[in-house]
């Protein structure tokens, strides 16, 4: 049993890797900077994400992810961002980080924030491999010149840019970007001497090139009385070769407490609760599995953290001297 699980593993890997190689969030409503370098600053604060998920429960080398991002929206007439990201899938890891500046411009009821962001993609593999015969580095393994035993790592540039508007009474907004632009290689080659002796020494190469990502998104609150509202939302995501569809709506007591649901086309229904208080936020999801894997998998768990602080400017007093009262 093991060994078939280990084998659907490595299967699904090879596919999500293939299919859409950026990290997968169910609370992207709370991450739109990671996605979108024009969401940067234009909320007018001091902002921090953190996000954790753990996907496909008890699934073996299911994805686990992390994320943390930090925009502000004061400077030289835009704002600036930083996302930091690891996802781990099975024996592979991708490391992203990178920095965005958002141009903001005034725009009717509203602000159009014109975002770039420049950063670094890094991919490794670990040596830690396990076939699915059961074999590993230290009994030979598979004689498969593609595996690099040993482990392997490597470093590239990456490129993004977006258009994001948004009213200033954040009622509505509306956001399209490009990830990848350049859809740069990871290469990696190397050689391995299996421990054993009287086996030849293994060539291998990793190649990995980064795909070009469309997205975009859309929301608008529905304020529903004094005390409640409505936020439907939309992402849609996109290599040109896959196409992933979010559709959530969310509702917020008082704001203060917030509950929603999600639908990811012919993969999840998604629950999400959270709670927002003195500008801190936390949120929970979890994923209900449509797809084949939920007969191996106990659902996706996600948590996030997040706080933004706005700075307000003291307001300026104006005086005048009257000569009644010298």
């Amino acid at each position: 049993m093991r060994k078939i699980l280990t084998i659907i593993a490595l299967s699904v890997t090879s596919i999500v890797t293939f299919a859409q190689q950026d990290a997968q969030f169910s609370m992207n409503m709370f991450n739109r900077l990671s996605i979108n370098p024009g969401y940067a600053g234009t909320n007018k604060a001091l902002c921090g994400v953190l996000l954790y998920r753990q996907q496909w429960n008890n699934f073996p080398g299911a994805p686990k992810t992390f994320l943390f991002s930090l925009d502000y929206g004061q400077i030289a007439h835009g704002g600036l961002g930083l996302t930091l990201d690891q996802d781990a899938l099975g024996f592979d890891k991708t490391f992203k980080a990178k920095l965005a500046y958002s141009f903001h411009q005034t725009l009717g009821p509203g602000v159009l924030g014109i975002g770039l962001d420049v950063g670094m993609i890094q991919k490794s593999l670990s040596g830690n491999f396990v076939a699915p015969d059961g074999s590993t580095t230290e009994h030979g393994g598979s004689a498969d010149a593609a595996i690099p035993w040993n482990g392997a790592k490597s470093t590239t540039y990456d490129l993004g840019f977006g258009l994001y508007y948004t009213t200033f009474n954040d009622k509505l907004y509306v956001g399209i970007s490009a990830l990848h632009l350049t859809e740069s290689d990871v290469k990696k080659g190397g050689t391995t001497t299996p421990s054993y002796s009287g086996q030849p020494t293994y060539t291998w190469n990793y190649d990995y090139q980064e795909a070009r990502h469309y997205y975009v998104m859309a929301g608008y609150r529905f304020d529903l009385g004094d005390k409640f509202s409505l936020t439907p939302s939309v992402l849609t995501k996109t290599d040109a070769a896959s196409t992933q569809l979010d559709i959530n709506a969310m509702v917020k007591w008082n704001k203060m407490v917030f509950a929603g649901v999600s639908y990811r086309l012919t993969d999840a229904i998604v629950a999400i609760v959270g709670l927002e208080y003195k500008g801190i936020k936390f949120g929970y999801s979890y994923d209900i599995t449509t797809s084949t894997i939920k007969n191996h998998s106990s659902g996706t768990h996600e948590i996030m953290l997040g706080y933004c602080h706005k700075f307000v400017k003291p307001e300026k007093k104006h005086g005048h001297m009257n000569e009644r009262f010298l």
